[in-house]
Order: structure tokens, then sequence, then C-alpha cells
């Protein structure tokens, strides 16, 4: 299945990546293939973990049962929906739509970036990687028993790169066409010398059917449940309360070794409610069995109960090792106000994390640091020459501090003391023009108060948000929380009509293209883009330019290391804080492979209903917590 969400939106903290490339040809090739080779996967950088002959992915039980369901929360801006095509930026899409559609290649959740055929059972890329050709599988059907041939692939290329999601079309800026050799052949070709990533994007494109968007607009919302070739289909909805995915026993992939050991749930279900108290009430009553937690508070004090502490139901944490991503409350700096990068910096000393995570987060928490935490790609010290080397054609237009240290948030005692960093953002900001006027607001030259509104969509953050805009009213400031409605955040938030709101940025593991819609020019010009702050700097397009061009790992880190040295002192956000886990909470009726995919939580994906454990948790005699399955091992 192919993940497209690049941006997770996320509360106290509120919490795919496009990727992509992969399979292959068998006919004869041209001049401009000539020498490819087909293979059974594709990677970055070239190295493949799995041989062709592989049986399944190391992170599952190959043997694992098939049945049972499992109902979790469906999460998303709006915490409801009201369409049932993810792939385009209209509307608020439903939660898990792409257990309905296949890709011609799906990722390995054990390698950083490595796709393994699925719709395709080969790719090919040419020896100057400026195309790809690939290989689809005979037997691969849509949902209604179709054929999906070359002519789908194409159709899906041309009206994603045409009328799809950013997160979807920018990355395939530099892909000239999608061309059907045969009805079992396809092959991209690109421009530009921007193409290491090109073939994992376009292997990862959810695949979809021409006949069925023939009488189907695509560029419009609909509840209409769509045609796919996954290995679930919907089987019933109501916008605002849930949407239910049961798996298909005729799905064509099901026995494929990128399948085995997967989608093991009879039933998967997301229920919508619009309050966390009440998400966590419904799980402590047996309403939903699964929940991602992402609240301190509710972590610490909201599962001391009988059910947790005679293990019927089961709260542990789960490893994450990848990038933690990019949390905080981005600036926009398309507004007047924000421009000047002092205001800014004026900001982030305001913010008094220590004292949050003492008094709101339990202790919880680390403080975010960069763009890359948690990660090789998050720079440290002074630069290295291979850096320096990356940086110094933009010298005169980078601030000195991106040739030291890396800017890091100013650290205090967490007593809610503040005073110094205070003093320090009042006269930042003064130096940029703001002067105090009799009422002790800070004003600009047009007599004008420096405001700053803060947008959110859940209740949850006011107790981060508010003693922050406190502070930052003590120092002239006039600062206020506004809580709006999900559906009214979703459409300013894709216009850019705000002056700061909270998001979480979640990198991939080997990232490239997509960067550009985090952090590149033209995505701050572009409405829905994941570039909420506004950046537009030719240094760091060059660099996104040095990420995308690597031609190795090594060279990859000394590009996103110079990348995260300009962004952090470019002050376009007050970072908030990590936690490199998962906490989960479930009813004991489920069991999952001894090994975790390294890369994922593996939960719906690898998890099973466990009959014999089921039977216990009804019985009122569950497992005690010494016979329960241990946490996933990383």
């Amino acid at each position: 299945m192919p993940v497209f969400s690049q941006m997770r939106m996320i509360a106290t903290p509120r919490l795919a990546a496009l990727s992509a490339v992969a399979a292959a040809l068998l006919l004869p090739l041209t001049a401009s293939v000539a020498g490819a080779e087909p293979r059974h996967g594709l990677s970055v950088f070239g190295e493949l973990k799995y041989p062709a002959d592989f049986q399944h992915f190391d992170y599952v039980n190959a043997d694992a049962p098939k049945g049972g369901r499992i109902i979790t929360l469906g999460t998303g801006g709006a915490n409801t929906f009201d369409n049932l095509n993810p792939h385009i930026l209209k509307g608020d899409s439903a939660q898990g739509l792409d257990l309905l559609f296949d890709a011609l290649m799906v990722r390995a959740m054990d390698e950083p970036d490595a796709v393994y055929g699925l719709v395709a059972q080969s790719a090919d890329v040419a020896p100057d990687r400026m195309s790809v050709t690939f290989k689809l599988r005979p037997e691969a059907k849509f949902s209604d028993g179709t054929k999906i041939t070359a002519d789908d692939v194409v159709f899906s290329f041309k009206t994603i790169k045409e009328k799809g999601h950013p997160a979807l079309s920018q990355p395939l800026h530099d892909v000239v066409s999608a061309e059907a050799l045969d009805p079992e052949t396809v092959r991209y070709t690109f421009q530009g010398t921007l193409t290491r990533d090109l073939p994992i994007t376009v292997a990862q494109l959810p695949v979809l059917s021409k006949a069925y968007y023939t009488t189907q607009p695509f560029e419009e919302t609909s509840l209409k449940p769509p045609l796919g070739s996954g290995p679930y289909r919907i089987k019933n909805f109501k916008p605002g309360t849930f949407i239910s995915y049961v798996r298909r026993e005729d799905y064509w992939a099901k026995d494929l070794p990128v399948n085995r050991g997967r989608f093991n749930f009879d039933e998967i279900r997301y229920d919508y409610y619009r309050d966390r108290n009440i998400e966590l009430e419904a799980l402590k009553s047996g309403q939903i069995d699964f929940r991602e937690e992402f609240s301190s508070v509710s972590w610490a004090t909201g599962y001391d109960i009988p059910a947790v502490r005679n293990g019927r139901l089961v709260k542990t944490s789960l490893p994450d090792n990848r990038p933690s991503g990019a949390q905080g409350f981005f600036i926009n700096t398309r507004r007047e106000a924000f421009k000047d990068p002092r205001v800014r910096q004026a900001l982030d000393l305001v913010f008094d994390f220590e004292w949050s995570n003492k008094k709101l987060f339990y202790g919880l928490y680390k403080r975010t640091t960069s763009y890359f935490e948690n990660s090789d790609m998050k720079a440290t010290g002074a630069p290295r020459p291979e850096e320096l080397a990356l940086l110094e054609p933009y010298k005169d237009k980078l601030s000195p501090e991106v040739f030291g240290e890396p800017y890091v948030p100013p650290v205090t005692d967490g007593s809610g003391n503040n005073r110094d960093n205070l003093k320090k953002a009042r006269e930042l900001l003064i130096a940029a023009g703001w002067k105090p006027g009799a009422d002790h607001m800070l004003h600009n030259a047009k007599g004008e108060v420096l405001t700053i509104e803060f947008l959110d969509f859940e209740a949850a953050f006011e107790r981060i948000t508010v003693p922050y805009t406190d502070n930052l009213k003590r120092i002239g400031i006039n600062a206020s929380w506004r809580l709006v409605d999900p559906s009214q955040y979703e459409r300013r938030v894709k216009s850019f009509d705000f002056d700061a709101t909270t998001q979480r940025y979640s990198l991939r593991l080997t990232p490239g293209i997509e960067m550009r819609s985090y952090w590149g020019s033209d995505a701050a010009k572009l409405d829905g883009s994941f570039n909420l702050a506004g950046i537009s700097d030719p240094a760091i397009d060059g660099l996104i330019d040095k990420v995308t061009a690597a031609k190795s790992r090594a060279e990859l880190v000394n590009a996103t290391n110079a990348i995260d040295r300009v962004l952090r002192a470019g002050h376009y956000w007050v970072p908030h804080w990590y936690k490199a886990s998962y906490g989960i909470a479930y009813w004991n009726k489920y069991s999952h492979p001894d090994v975790q995919p390294k890369y994922d939580a593996g939960v719906l994906d690898t998890w099973w209903f466990d009959a014999k454990k089921a039977e216990a948790l009804a019985s009122g005699k569950p497992e005690t917590q010494s016979q329960q399955q241990q946490p996933a091992k990383p």
C-alpha cells in the first residue's frame, strides 16, 4: 500500500510520507534503458536486505491466523471526514483509505527506503537513471475482478500529477511521462539532474482504475466507496462517526511475499471522537480496542484503573526508531510582523519548555532542537569540512550563525521564572523595530501593536499554549490562542490564514524531493503545501537539491546536516518536544510477532486477533501480567 501523508497533526502533543519506486521489464529494451537489469526491489542507494526468493518480511508471523476485528481511532485535522478520495486536496479524507489501494511496490519497514514488488514483479532503472520500466504481474486485479494494466498505471500518474494532492503531485515535477509499452509494461521517463529518488517515488504511487474514474470525477470529493485493488474494501461508514473496512478473501496479492503474514484482521474500524478525553473513556469502556496515546498527562495519570493493573487492558511502549519529526509552533513568515528572524527568535526565547515538561508533561519528553531529531541527519557541533563545502556558495546570504554551533533553544530551570529569557526576547524585538508604547505594548513605526494568534482545533493544547501566550503578553505582545472547529482549521491552514499553528512534520528515513514541499520556495506559494512557515530561501532550495542528488548515505547526511543548520538559524518555529517511543494501550485479545518492524509500530499491519486471549478476556479471567506477551522487540 502506498503511504501518502507527509505531515501528521499532533496535540499534547497533537499528532505519510510520499516515497516511491519499482517494478519492470522483460521485453526488448530501447537504447535508453539498454544494460538495465530487472530487479525484484529497489532502494535509493542500491542495497536490498531481502533476496529475490524471499518468502516474507522478517517482522511478520507468516502463519498468523486471519480473523477478528480491531477498533481504533480515526484522526485528522477535522476529526471526521467528508471524502473517500484520499488523493486530492479537497475535503477531509477518512482514515485508512490506503487499505484500498495497491502500488507498484511496497515498503519494507525494516529498511530505510527499500521497496519490493507488489503490482509490479520487477523494475529496471536505466544506467543513466533517466527512466525506470516496470513489468506488471499478470494476476494483478482490481476488486471488481478487472485486470490492472499498464494503461491504469499511466492514467494514475497523469491524473495524480495534474489533479492530485500536492503531497503526491509535487514530487512528480521531473517525471516527464509514463508510457504503456504493452499491457503489462510501463516506462517512466525523467528529466533534470535530481532523479535519484524518482524510481521509488513513482513505484509507490497508488494504482487507480482508469475505467472507474472515467465515470467518477477524480478531482471532486465523494462519499462513494472507490474501486481499489488492495487487501480491504469499505464495509460501511457514517461521516463523523466511523468507517469500517473488511478484509477481501479474494484479494489477488494475499499470498505474495510482501503480504504474507500481514493484513490479518477480518475487520478494521476507525471510530471518530471530537475530544481526546472521550477517546480515552471509550477505550476504558471497551468501545474501542486500541489507542496510541499522545497526551503525556493521560499517559501518566489516565490509565490507573483495575483493567490495566490486572492485565486485561495492556499499556506499553514500543521503540520508535524513525526520525521523530519536527513538531512546534510554526510561524507564518508571509505575515509582515514575522518576516524578521529576530522577532521569531524572540518568540522561541519566551517558550519555557522545562516548566511545561515538569508541570504538564510529567517529565516524559525531551526538547526538540532539530528538524531531523532522533537521527544522524541532525546537525551537531561546528560544521564539518563536508558541510562547509555545501554552505560556502551561499555564505553571503546566510547568517553567520549557520557557520558555528547549530542553534539550540534556551534552557530554563523549570521553576517558571523565565525572566532572563523574557528580557532577551524584548531586547531582540526592540532591535527589530518594535518600540514600547505608553500601554507597555510593542508597536511598529505605524503604531501597530505586535500581535500573534495561535490557531488550534483541539482544546487539549490550551494548557500548553495559554501559559505561553501569558508570557508573551508580559513582554508587550498581544498574544492569544484561538480554538476553531476542525473544518475551519483545515481550511485556514491549507490557505495559510494564520499567524502560528502547531504541526509535526514526519520525514522519511531517506528524505529527498519531498523536502521541497516542506521548505521549498515554490511550496511557500502553493496552497495546501506543508511549507507552513512560508520558507523561501535560495540556499535551502539549493541544499535540498544536494540532498536529492546524494549518491551515498554519507553525502545525504552531510546535506541534511547543512539544511538543518540553515533552518535552525532561520528561527521559523518554536520547537516542541519528542519521545522516541509509541505509547499504546489495547485490550488483551491480540498477539504480535516477536520482532517489531524497525521503522513502524506494525499494529494494524502485522498483529492478529488471538481467539484464546479473547476468550479469556471475555470470561473475566485474563492472563496475568507475567503470562502476557512481552512488548515487541526492536
